[in-house]
């Protein structure tokens, strides 16, 4: 007897787009003999339905966490198309398998196109971060380390790739990360700068202090946005009146970004700012500012009176 798998995967292989309505929670958390069949009919689905549902199903996944398409994603790793490609190493974000380094370092080291392995430099950085957190053991984080060294190093490497490759490695504080931040700050394309502030703020490094500060009025809305964040992620105190001014940036993401920034930095001075940005007459304002006034609270003030905020806001609900 056919199971809901069979007649889903007999549709995906009959039709030359996706069908709408398809039963694609049927590819939810597939045992061994799922991801058999699966495999024997990868190569019937056409590549345009593959595509789509490789899309629809990251975008399922990220709707609802019970959700795990993990054995599709995996598959598509090796798929013959970019597109499909993308979407796999997009759809594991959040997988922590530690098997996944060997097939995310294949695909920054030996793919095509340049997107497909950006986005695998990227990927890679949780398991540097696991590995600095010492939640994974030294062989994989060492691998994936290397892998990503030797990209940011790499003259033949296009530039978005380096860029990841070293966001990903920001989590490291050793001489050569350091290095490599200091050279990407130093760089001539702006891009590179903009990761290189990304990088500051994600090393918990205090030594990029001066140099975050100093970008909170940069031309580039990209670099503000990301000094700003970085200056919250750093929690920098002394960075509090300048972010003051930069909560009216004529940039609506510069200026949620420097709110996020004061709720992490905590204080008097931060929570007066919020709780003024949170009667502002604009929702999204008021929305960042209450979520940047929580997490103030949670990170530096009186939970009793966080949950009695948060009491109020379901009732008002």
């Amino acid at each position: 007897m056919a199971t809901p798998l069979d007649d889903l995967l007999g549709e995906l292989c009959s039709c030359t787009e996706l069908p709408v309505g398809s039963s694609l929670h049927n590819l939810s958390n597939l045992e061994a003999a799922g991801v058999a069949s699966l495999r024997a009919a990868w190569s019937q689905i056409s590549t345009e339905v593959r595509r789509h549902m490789m899309t629809r199903l990251v975008e399922m996944a990220e709707a609802d966490f019970e959700m795990d398409f993990g054995g599709v994603f995996r598959l598509g790793l090796t798929d013959e198309d970019p597109e499909v490609r993308l979407a796999a190493i997009e759809g594991l974000w959040e997988d922590e398998d530690v098997r996944l380094v060997p097939a995310l370092i294949d695909r920054l080291t030996s793919e095509q196109a340049s997107e497909v392995r950006a986005a695998a430099a990227t990927s890679l950085g949780r398991f540097i971060l696991l590995g600095e957190l010492d939640k994974i053991r030294p062989k994989p984080y060492q691998l994936a380390y290397t892998a990503l060294l030797h990209t940011c190093q790499s003259q033949d490497e296009s530039l978005e790739v380096r860029r990841r490759a070293m966001e990903s490695l920001s989590y490291v504080c050793d001489d050569q990360v350091i290095g490599l931040i200091e050279s990407a700050f130093g760089a001539s394309e702006e891009r590179m700068r903009v990761s290189a502030v990304f990088a500051m703020g994600r090393s918990n490094d205090r030594r990029w202090s001066r140099h975050v500060q100093g970008e909170l009025f940069n031309p580039n809305p990209e670099l503000r946005y990301e000094a700003a964040r970085a200056c919250g992620e750093l929690q920098l105190t002394d960075a509090v009146v300048d972010l003051e001014e930069l909560t009216e940036d004529v940039d609506a993401e510069v200026q949620e970004a420097t709110l996020w920034a004061l709720g992490q930095i905590g204080g008097a001075k931060a929570r007066q700012i919020l709780l003024r940005f949170a009667d502002s007459d604009s929702e999204a304002t008021r929305s960042a500012a209450e979520a940047a006034l929580n997490e103030l609270e949670f990170l530096h003030g009186d939970l009793d009176e966080l949950f009695d905020r948060l009491m109020d806001a379901s009732l008002d609900f």
